[in-house]
């Protein structure tokens, strides 16, 4: 089950994807993570397919992360009266906190007193995805006056997004905590937070999480970008949630944010995923369009570690489909010489630690000895995660005695994770890599290998060691 390419694929799970044998067919497609959207389904939806992955892993012989979603804040207005209303542009709009009074063309409830705490005039509030938009002119702490910027069609409870404005508001709500709770018990590896503004709201889940799963910052707030290197330092891994983003930010500036996002998650050597509709016409088409491959070939050539399926597998008519597509633009943008000319080229300058001297040293070892592997020694995955970093032109694996360690390494560039015992000294890890390598096809008896670990073995995040040894 080795994959020919570098960069992950993330596949959401859902109503078209939630059979043990559609599950099945997607791993064996290219899925190496799946989603768990627990904006949608019930906790024994999730339970169900939780439970499948991991049978599916057990059939397979391959370790396979999971990643749970959050949901986040939601942000509403109220109800109307007499169904939905349109408002003209200029017109006036008043928000207020009353849910118990409908809403009319004149005004709406707005039940989130948080919202009103940071407005200022001048602020703008985007309804049902920025359809409707909306500036203030005067506001106080249970009221706004607006003036209607682009007009159009109001109804029930559509969502609201503030951009430009920090909300004294926690990135988890009670549901979230709930789900967590649920899914931290089922043994996910991942957890998506929502609705990160700083990188306080990362601190927050830590403490919850307390080392059970890695945590991944959405990033899909204007506030967050301003806050960018903090939040992915705090964060073990980052999702460009380009969707939300889109909404609250001008759609000409969400490239050059990805780009500007993934190089933030480059250097630090934390794993990046670039989300939200890149083969979003697959959901009702068996091929994407032109510009789709091509946005999902640019995440690739810029060094995202993965890309994510969102309704195409979850609730789309091809999501086996949809993953082979992915797999086949990856390995085919992986193959293109400028690829490897682009990823060169984007280096950035190692740390002056252990850990990022070795693994820059593995990147030029190997290169120079033409290995066929590079390998990480590694019980909490540190050291492959710093070796991935480097984007070295030969494959990485990540061995561990770990399971869990394994599970979260499916997401990290370049990374074929592999389950091994605990070795007790380097003559017995070099044995166990000597084997791996075989065993696992990825060079032969003779051959140069380059191997990290941390010294002692039991301790996690001490890389300290660079061994070259041949393949027995």
């Amino acid at each position: 089950m080795r994959r020919l390419r570098n960069a992950k694929i993330v596949a959401t799970l859902g109503p078209a994807s939630s059979d043990p044998a559609i599950i099945g067919q997607l791993f064996d497609a290219g899925a190496d993570v799946f989603r768990l959207n627990f904006s949608h389904g019930s906790h024994e939806d999730h339970k169900q397919r939780l439970h499948a992955i991991r049978a599916i892993e057990q059939q397979r012989g391959r370790p396979i992360g999971v990643l749970l979603d959050l949901q986040g804040p939601k942000l509403r207005i109220g109800t109307f009266a007499d169904g939905p209303v349109q408002v003209a542009a200029q017109a006036t709009l008043r928000l207020d906190l009353d849910a118990a009074v409908p809403g009319t063309a004149q005004r709406v409830s707005l039940p989130h007193p948080e919202i009103f705490a940071a407005l200022q005039p001048g602020a703008e509030l985007l309804i049902d995805d920025g359809r409707v938009r909306l500036r203030v002119e005067r506001c106080g702490a249970d009221y706004a006056e607006t003036i209607v910027v682009n007009g159009g069609t109001l109804s029930d409870r559509k969502g609201v997004n503030v951009p430009g404005v920090v909300l004294p508001l926690s990135a988890m709500t009670g549901k979230d905590r709930a789900d967590l709770d649920f899914g931290l018990s089922l043994g996910v590896d991942w957890v998506a937070l929502s609705f990160v503004q700083r990188a306080d709201d990362i601190g927050e889940i830590r403490r919850i999480v307390d080392g059970r799963a890695g945590i991944v910052a959405k990033l899909e707030k204007p506030a967050a970008i301003q806050s960018l290197e903090a939040i992915v330092e705090a964060a073990d891994a980052v999702m460009v949630a380009r969707g939300d983003l889109g909404v609250e930010m001008p759609a000409e500036q969400v490239p050059s944010l990805q780009k500007r996002i993934v190089r933030a998650c480059r250097k630090a050597g934390k794993p990046v995923i670039v989300a939200t509709q890149m083969l979003e016409s697959m959901v009702t088409a068996p091929v994407p369009t032109r510009a789709e491959a091509s946005d999902v070939a640019t995440a690739i050539y810029d060094g995202a570690d993965a890309v994510m399926l969102s309704a195409e597998s979850a609730s789309g008519r091809y999501p086996v489909e949809a993953v082979k597509m992915m797999d086949s633009i990856i390995t085919r943008t992986e193959s293109d010489p400028h690829y490897h000319e682009a990823i060169q080229a984007s280096h950035s300058a190692p740390r002056a630690d252990a850990a990022d001297a070795i693994g820059y040293a593995v990147r030029h070892v190997a290169s120079l000895l033409g290995a066929p592997a590079a390998v990480a020694y590694t019980s909490s995955g540190y050291s492959a995660l710093r070796m991935a970093r480097e984007r070295p032109e030969v494959p990485i694996l990540g061995m561990t005695p770990r399971l869990a360690t394994a599970r979260r390494l499916a997401l990290a560039w370049g990374v074929h994770a592999v389950l091994c015992h605990e070795v007790v000294d380097v003559v017995e890890m070099t044995e166990v890599a000597s084997r791996t390598v075989l065993g696992e096809q990825f060079g032969e008896a003779g051959q140069s290998i380059v191997i990290s670990a941390g010294l002692p073995f039991t301790v996690a995040g001490t890389t300290n060691l660079l061994r070259i040894a041949q393949v027995q």
